[in-house]
């Protein structure tokens, strides 16, 4: 059964390296955004004070939808969170 376990996990160890050598990003167009197909948190910095709302926006691009800030806490750390909503011309 260890060695089951162990062969999996070395199988799953190097899908994550083959496609991190292939320039893939796991959690989108930046390592710090966490979130899925509804929003996220990133944290912010002043270094993105005029390119957050552009973080925001191509990290929902990625499931064909559209972003809205809806808060921005402009202290060193603290985050920048934002949803993900339909476009109004796209049908589930």
């Amino acid at each position: 059964m260890y060695r089951k376990l162990a062969i999996a996990i070395g199988v799953i160890m190097a899908a994550g390296a083959g496609a991190l050598a292939n320039g893939a990003m796991f959690v989108g167009p930046g390592p710090w955004i966490t979130g899925n197909d509804t929003g996220g948190i990133f944290p912010y910095s002043p270094a993105i004070e005029t390119t957050y709302k552009q973080i925001a926006e191509n990290y929902c691009a990625r499931w064909h939808r559209l972003s809205h800030v809806t808060s921005v806490h402009r202290v060193y750390g603290d985050y920048v969170s934002f949803v993900c909503i339909d476009k109004p011309t796209v049908i589930h």
